[in-house]
Protein backbone atom coordinates (compact mmCIF):
# COMPACT_ATOMS: atom_id res chain seq x y z
CA UNK A 1 0.00 0.00 0.00
CA UNK A 2 1.07 3.82 0.13
CA UNK A 3 2.71 3.00 3.52
CA UNK A 4 4.82 0.71 2.42
CA UNK A 5 8.28 0.97 4.04
CA UNK A 6 9.94 0.19 0.80
CA UNK A 7 8.27 3.04 -0.81
CA UNK A 8 11.41 5.66 0.27
CA UNK A 9 13.75 7.09 -1.88
CA UNK A 10 16.31 5.09 -0.67
CA UNK A 11 14.20 1.84 -1.45
CA UNK A 12 12.78 3.33 -4.79
CA UNK A 13 13.46 1.57 -7.76
CA UNK A 14 16.91 1.44 -9.06
CA UNK A 15 15.69 0.76 -12.10
CA UNK A 16 17.58 3.62 -13.62
CA UNK A 17 20.55 2.10 -13.36
CA UNK A 18 19.08 -0.23 -16.74
CA UNK A 19 19.92 2.75 -18.86
CA UNK A 20 21.51 0.90 -22.00
CA UNK A 21 23.35 4.63 -21.96
CA UNK A 22 23.87 7.90 -20.69
CA UNK A 23 20.92 10.27 -20.77
CA UNK A 24 23.55 12.51 -21.99
CA UNK A 25 24.64 10.29 -24.99
CA UNK A 26 20.55 9.39 -25.62
CA UNK A 27 20.01 12.74 -26.31
CA UNK A 28 22.92 13.07 -28.60
CA UNK A 29 22.39 11.16 -30.80
CA UNK A 30 20.75 11.16 -34.24
CA UNK A 31 21.04 8.98 -36.74
CA UNK A 32 25.18 8.86 -36.91
CA UNK A 33 26.57 11.92 -35.52
CA UNK A 34 30.08 13.12 -37.17
CA UNK A 35 31.17 15.02 -34.44
CA UNK A 36 33.19 12.21 -33.41
CA UNK A 37 35.08 11.19 -30.50
CA UNK A 38 38.60 10.07 -31.35
CA UNK A 39 38.04 9.03 -34.77
CA UNK A 40 35.10 6.80 -34.47
CA UNK A 41 31.60 8.25 -35.62
CA UNK A 42 29.26 9.17 -32.68
CA UNK A 43 26.98 6.53 -33.77
CA UNK A 44 29.99 3.32 -33.61
CA UNK A 45 30.98 4.80 -30.37
CA UNK A 46 27.62 4.40 -28.70
CA UNK A 47 27.04 1.01 -30.12
CA UNK A 48 30.53 0.56 -28.64
CA UNK A 49 29.09 1.36 -25.41
CA UNK A 50 26.18 -0.58 -25.91
CA UNK A 51 27.93 -3.99 -26.09
CA UNK A 52 30.10 -2.88 -23.09
CA UNK A 53 27.00 -2.83 -20.90
CA UNK A 54 24.67 -5.48 -22.19
CA UNK A 55 26.14 -8.39 -19.49
CA UNK A 56 25.22 -6.07 -16.98
CA UNK A 57 22.28 -5.01 -18.34
CA UNK A 58 21.10 -8.98 -19.34
CA UNK A 59 21.70 -9.98 -15.47
CA UNK A 60 19.69 -7.11 -13.94
CA UNK A 61 16.58 -7.72 -16.59
CA UNK A 62 16.60 -11.46 -15.99
CA UNK A 63 17.14 -10.34 -11.84
CA UNK A 64 13.63 -8.13 -12.69
CA UNK A 65 12.15 -11.65 -14.14
CA UNK A 66 12.46 -14.33 -11.10
CA UNK A 67 11.18 -11.61 -8.75
CA UNK A 68 8.29 -11.65 -10.77
CA UNK A 69 8.45 -15.26 -11.37
CA UNK A 70 8.27 -15.42 -7.41
CA UNK A 71 5.64 -13.19 -7.19
CA UNK A 72 2.93 -15.05 -9.60
CA UNK A 73 4.02 -18.02 -7.75
CA UNK A 74 2.75 -16.32 -4.25
CA UNK A 75 -0.88 -16.51 -5.47
CA UNK A 76 -0.80 -20.51 -5.31
CA UNK A 77 -0.58 -20.08 -1.35
CA UNK A 78 -3.28 -17.19 -1.30
CA UNK A 79 -5.80 -19.74 -3.09
CA UNK A 80 -5.45 -22.20 -0.55
CA UNK A 81 -8.00 -20.10 1.39
CA UNK A 82 -11.43 -19.91 1.03
CA UNK A 83 -13.84 -16.91 0.04
CA UNK A 84 -15.27 -17.01 3.46
CA UNK A 85 -12.15 -17.48 5.03
CA UNK A 86 -11.15 -14.18 3.11
CA UNK A 87 -14.99 -12.57 4.09
CA UNK A 88 -13.97 -13.19 7.45
CA UNK A 89 -11.22 -10.52 7.74
CA UNK A 90 -12.26 -8.28 4.15
CA UNK A 91 -14.04 -5.62 6.02
CA UNK A 92 -10.29 -4.79 8.04
CA UNK A 93 -9.02 -4.06 4.88
CA UNK A 94 -11.38 -1.54 3.76
CA UNK A 95 -11.20 0.91 2.43
CA UNK A 96 -7.29 0.26 1.68
CA UNK A 97 -7.36 -0.97 -1.91
CA UNK A 98 -4.37 -2.45 -4.40
CA UNK A 99 -5.43 0.18 -6.73
CA UNK A 100 -2.81 2.57 -3.41
CA UNK A 101 0.39 0.21 -4.34
CA UNK A 102 2.68 3.29 -5.17
CA UNK A 103 5.23 0.91 -6.40
CA UNK A 104 3.25 -0.82 -8.67
CA UNK A 105 2.35 2.15 -10.29
CA UNK A 106 6.03 2.84 -10.28
CA UNK A 107 6.92 -0.08 -11.71
CA UNK A 108 4.27 0.21 -14.62
CA UNK A 109 5.53 3.69 -15.58
CA UNK A 110 9.51 2.61 -15.08
CA UNK A 111 8.73 -0.15 -17.51
CA UNK A 112 6.50 2.54 -19.95
CA UNK A 113 2.59 1.40 -19.64
CA UNK A 114 1.68 4.27 -21.93
CA UNK A 115 -0.20 6.46 -19.81
CA UNK A 116 -2.96 7.23 -22.52
CA UNK A 117 -3.92 3.50 -22.57
CA UNK A 118 -4.55 3.23 -18.93
CA UNK A 119 -8.51 1.81 -18.10
CA UNK A 120 -9.44 4.59 -16.01
CA UNK A 121 -10.08 4.26 -12.54
CA UNK A 122 -13.83 5.28 -11.37
CA UNK A 123 -13.30 7.79 -14.15
CA UNK A 124 -10.34 8.98 -12.57
CA UNK A 125 -6.63 9.39 -13.54
CA UNK A 126 -4.79 7.06 -11.04
CA UNK A 127 -2.57 9.57 -9.62
CA UNK A 128 -5.60 10.99 -8.19
CA UNK A 129 -5.52 8.27 -5.20
CA UNK A 130 -2.05 10.00 -3.94
CA UNK A 131 -1.05 12.70 -2.16
CA UNK A 132 1.88 15.09 -0.63
CA UNK A 133 5.10 13.16 -1.71
CA UNK A 134 3.85 10.38 -3.43
CA UNK A 135 1.91 12.38 -5.56
CA UNK A 136 4.87 13.80 -6.70
CA UNK A 137 7.27 11.26 -6.88
CA UNK A 138 4.51 9.51 -9.70
CA UNK A 139 4.65 12.67 -11.39
CA UNK A 140 8.43 12.30 -11.70
CA UNK A 141 8.65 9.25 -12.67
CA UNK A 142 6.42 9.99 -15.77
CA UNK A 143 8.75 12.25 -17.15
CA UNK A 144 11.83 10.18 -16.79
CA UNK A 145 12.94 8.02 -19.40
CA UNK A 146 11.32 4.65 -19.70
CA UNK A 147 12.45 1.12 -20.29
CA UNK A 148 10.85 1.46 -23.46
CA UNK A 149 12.31 4.63 -24.59
CA UNK A 150 15.49 3.32 -23.89
CA UNK A 151 15.50 0.38 -25.58
CA UNK A 152 13.99 2.05 -28.49
CA UNK A 153 17.35 4.57 -28.59
CA UNK A 154 19.09 0.96 -28.71
CA UNK A 155 17.48 -0.54 -31.07
CA UNK A 156 18.03 2.49 -33.83
CA UNK A 157 21.38 2.17 -33.29
CA UNK A 158 21.60 -1.24 -34.62
CA UNK A 159 24.64 -2.08 -36.36
CA UNK A 160 23.52 -2.54 -40.35
CA UNK A 161 20.40 0.33 -41.22
CA UNK A 162 21.81 2.85 -42.57
CA UNK A 163 21.61 2.48 -46.70
CA UNK A 164 25.15 3.53 -46.77
CA UNK A 165 26.87 0.49 -45.37
CA UNK A 166 24.94 -3.05 -44.90
CA UNK A 167 21.39 -1.58 -45.86
CA UNK A 168 19.06 -4.36 -44.34
CA UNK A 169 16.21 -2.73 -45.04
CA UNK A 170 16.67 -1.91 -48.26
CA UNK A 171 18.09 -5.05 -49.12
CA UNK A 172 14.84 -7.30 -46.72
CA UNK A 173 12.55 -5.73 -48.87
CA UNK A 174 13.80 -6.56 -52.72
CA UNK A 175 14.03 -10.20 -51.17
CA UNK A 176 10.18 -9.98 -50.13
CA UNK A 177 8.60 -8.50 -53.09
CA UNK A 178 11.11 -10.90 -55.04
CA UNK A 179 10.15 -13.87 -53.23
CA UNK A 180 6.28 -13.17 -52.93
CA UNK A 181 6.30 -12.77 -56.94
CA UNK A 182 8.14 -16.03 -57.03
CA UNK A 183 5.44 -17.57 -55.12
CA UNK A 184 2.65 -15.97 -57.19
CA UNK A 185 4.14 -17.75 -59.92
CA UNK A 186 4.19 -21.14 -58.51
CA UNK A 187 0.76 -21.05 -57.53
CA UNK A 188 -0.46 -19.71 -60.98
CA UNK A 189 1.21 -22.38 -62.57
CA UNK A 190 -0.74 -24.98 -60.54
CA UNK A 191 -4.24 -26.28 -62.20
CA UNK A 192 -7.49 -24.34 -61.57
CA UNK A 193 -9.03 -25.71 -58.53
CA UNK A 194 -11.25 -25.02 -55.41
CA UNK A 195 -7.70 -26.12 -53.51
CA UNK A 196 -5.75 -22.98 -55.66
CA UNK A 197 -8.36 -20.31 -55.17
CA UNK A 198 -8.18 -20.77 -51.38
CA UNK A 199 -4.67 -20.63 -51.64
CA UNK A 200 -4.41 -17.36 -53.61
CA UNK A 201 -6.63 -15.95 -50.82
CA UNK A 202 -3.93 -17.01 -48.15
CA UNK A 203 -1.45 -15.51 -50.45
CA UNK A 204 -2.89 -12.26 -51.03
CA UNK A 205 -3.17 -11.73 -46.94
CA UNK A 206 0.32 -12.93 -46.02
CA UNK A 207 1.55 -10.63 -48.69
CA UNK A 208 -0.63 -7.63 -47.46
CA UNK A 209 1.30 -8.19 -44.17
CA UNK A 210 4.31 -8.46 -45.56
CA UNK A 211 4.25 -5.58 -47.64
CA UNK A 212 2.87 -3.27 -44.83
CA UNK A 213 6.14 -3.90 -42.74
CA UNK A 214 7.53 -1.43 -44.94
CA UNK A 215 4.89 1.42 -45.16
CA UNK A 216 5.77 3.47 -42.86
CA UNK A 217 3.24 5.38 -43.04
CA UNK A 218 0.80 3.07 -41.73
CA UNK A 219 3.12 2.55 -39.02
CA UNK A 220 2.86 5.96 -37.61
CA UNK A 221 -0.64 5.70 -37.78
CA UNK A 222 -0.55 2.50 -35.80
CA UNK A 223 1.89 4.06 -32.92
CA UNK A 224 -0.91 7.29 -32.68
CA UNK A 225 -3.45 4.41 -32.22
CA UNK A 226 -1.55 2.62 -29.60
CA UNK A 227 -1.39 -0.61 -31.39
CA UNK A 228 2.86 -0.22 -31.99
CA UNK A 229 5.52 1.16 -29.27
CA UNK A 230 8.47 1.47 -31.07
CA UNK A 231 9.71 3.84 -34.04
CA UNK A 232 9.78 3.20 -37.12
CA UNK A 233 13.68 2.33 -37.25
CA UNK A 234 13.68 0.65 -33.68
CA UNK A 235 11.20 -1.96 -35.36
CA UNK A 236 13.62 -2.50 -38.28
CA UNK A 237 16.24 -3.28 -35.89
CA UNK A 238 14.46 -5.46 -33.39
CA UNK A 239 13.74 -7.33 -37.13
CA UNK A 240 17.19 -6.99 -37.91
CA UNK A 241 18.59 -9.08 -34.37
CA UNK A 242 15.82 -11.45 -34.72
CA UNK A 243 16.16 -12.41 -38.02
CA UNK A 244 20.24 -12.62 -37.48
CA UNK A 245 19.89 -14.16 -33.88
CA UNK A 246 22.59 -17.21 -34.49
CA UNK A 247 25.02 -14.51 -35.44
CA UNK A 248 27.85 -13.43 -32.62
CA UNK A 249 26.95 -10.20 -33.29
CA UNK A 250 23.08 -10.49 -32.23
CA UNK A 251 23.42 -13.53 -29.87
CA UNK A 252 23.49 -11.39 -26.90
CA UNK A 253 21.03 -8.67 -28.35
CA UNK A 254 18.61 -11.66 -29.04
CA UNK A 255 18.59 -12.70 -25.33
CA UNK A 256 18.08 -8.90 -24.35
CA UNK A 257 14.82 -8.87 -26.15
CA UNK A 258 13.65 -12.08 -25.41
CA UNK A 259 14.33 -11.34 -21.75
CA UNK A 260 12.42 -7.99 -22.04
CA UNK A 261 8.96 -10.04 -23.54
CA UNK A 262 9.52 -12.63 -20.24
CA UNK A 263 8.81 -9.25 -18.04
CA UNK A 264 5.65 -8.92 -20.25
CA UNK A 265 4.88 -12.37 -20.48
CA UNK A 266 5.14 -12.20 -15.85
CA UNK A 267 3.51 -9.31 -15.67
CA UNK A 268 0.51 -10.21 -17.53
CA UNK A 269 0.51 -13.53 -15.63
CA UNK A 270 0.28 -11.31 -12.71
CA UNK A 271 -2.13 -9.70 -13.75
CA UNK A 272 -4.51 -12.76 -14.65
CA UNK A 273 -3.51 -14.56 -11.37
CA UNK A 274 -5.01 -11.33 -9.27
CA UNK A 275 -8.05 -11.47 -11.77
CA UNK A 276 -8.79 -15.03 -11.25
CA UNK A 277 -7.94 -14.55 -6.93
CA UNK A 278 -10.56 -11.85 -6.63
CA UNK A 279 -13.29 -13.16 -9.08
CA UNK A 280 -13.04 -16.86 -6.73
CA UNK A 281 -12.74 -14.36 -3.50
CA UNK A 282 -15.66 -11.54 -3.93
CA UNK A 283 -17.46 -12.68 -7.16
CA UNK A 284 -18.15 -9.64 -9.00
CA UNK A 285 -18.82 -7.59 -5.70
CA UNK A 286 -16.99 -3.70 -5.61
CA UNK A 287 -13.34 -4.51 -4.38
CA UNK A 288 -12.24 -2.67 -0.49
CA UNK A 289 -11.63 0.32 -2.31
CA UNK A 290 -14.34 1.13 -4.09
CA UNK A 291 -13.43 -0.23 -7.70
CA UNK A 292 -15.54 -2.09 -9.77
CA UNK A 293 -13.30 -5.22 -8.50
CA UNK A 294 -13.26 -8.21 -11.26
CA UNK A 295 -14.73 -6.42 -13.84
CA UNK A 296 -12.03 -3.86 -13.93
CA UNK A 297 -9.01 -5.74 -13.27
CA UNK A 298 -9.74 -8.11 -15.96
CA UNK A 299 -9.80 -4.88 -18.27
CA UNK A 300 -6.40 -4.26 -17.55
CA UNK A 301 -5.17 -8.13 -18.29
CA UNK A 302 -4.70 -7.10 -22.31
CA UNK A 303 -2.04 -5.79 -24.64
CA UNK A 304 -2.73 -2.27 -23.59
CA UNK A 305 -0.36 -3.02 -20.58
CA UNK A 306 2.06 -5.05 -22.41
CA UNK A 307 4.81 -2.86 -22.95
CA UNK A 308 6.68 -4.79 -25.64
CA UNK A 309 3.94 -5.89 -27.47
CA UNK A 310 6.03 -4.55 -30.87
CA UNK A 311 8.68 -7.54 -29.85
CA UNK A 312 5.79 -10.13 -29.61
CA UNK A 313 4.11 -9.23 -33.31
CA UNK A 314 7.84 -10.11 -34.82
CA UNK A 315 6.47 -13.54 -35.36
CA UNK A 316 4.54 -11.98 -37.86
CA UNK A 317 6.64 -11.20 -40.58
CA UNK A 318 8.38 -14.43 -40.26
CA UNK A 319 10.13 -15.23 -43.95
CA UNK A 320 11.81 -18.20 -45.56
CA UNK A 321 15.38 -18.22 -44.39
CA UNK A 322 16.70 -17.91 -47.95
CA UNK A 323 14.87 -14.59 -48.15
CA UNK A 324 16.82 -12.85 -45.54
CA UNK A 325 20.00 -10.91 -46.89
CA UNK A 326 23.27 -12.36 -46.62
CA UNK A 327 25.20 -10.61 -44.41
CA UNK A 328 28.21 -8.22 -45.19
CA UNK A 329 31.40 -9.92 -43.71
CA UNK A 330 32.32 -6.02 -42.35
CA UNK A 331 28.93 -6.30 -40.16
CA UNK A 332 30.74 -9.05 -37.91
CA UNK A 333 34.10 -6.33 -37.03
CA UNK A 334 33.13 -5.30 -33.75
CA UNK A 335 34.50 -1.40 -33.28
CA UNK A 336 37.26 -1.41 -31.04
CA UNK A 337 39.59 1.15 -31.19
CA UNK A 338 42.67 2.39 -28.96
CA UNK A 339 40.72 5.69 -28.16
CA UNK A 340 38.49 3.63 -25.84
CA UNK A 341 40.97 1.45 -23.99
CA UNK A 342 41.33 3.47 -20.84
CA UNK A 343 40.89 2.15 -17.35
CA UNK A 344 37.97 5.58 -16.61
CA UNK A 345 36.03 3.58 -19.61
CA UNK A 346 35.96 0.22 -18.28
CA UNK A 347 35.57 1.24 -14.65
CA UNK A 348 32.03 1.07 -13.64
CA UNK A 349 30.29 3.15 -10.23
CA UNK A 350 28.25 0.64 -9.31
CA UNK A 351 28.16 -3.32 -9.35
CA UNK A 352 25.25 -6.48 -9.49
Amino acid sequence: MSGCPFAGNSYLFNLNKLSLEDEKDDKSQEGINKAGKGGLVYGEYLQVRDERNMLKVITRINRISMILKLLVEQFSVLETMTALDFFDFRYYLSPASGFQSLQFRLLENKIGVPQSLRVPYNRRHYRDNFKGQDYELLLQSEQEPTLLQLVEAWLERTPGLDAEGFDFWGQFEVNVVKGLEEEFALLQAKPESEEKDDELSEFQKQKDVLLSLFDEKRHEHLLSKGERRLSYKALKGALMIYFYREEPRFQVPFQLLTSLMDIDVLMTKWRYNHVCMVHRMIGSKAGTGGSSGYQYLRSTVSDRYKVFVDLFNLSTFLVPRHWIPKMNPSIHKFLYTAEYCDSSYFSSDDSD
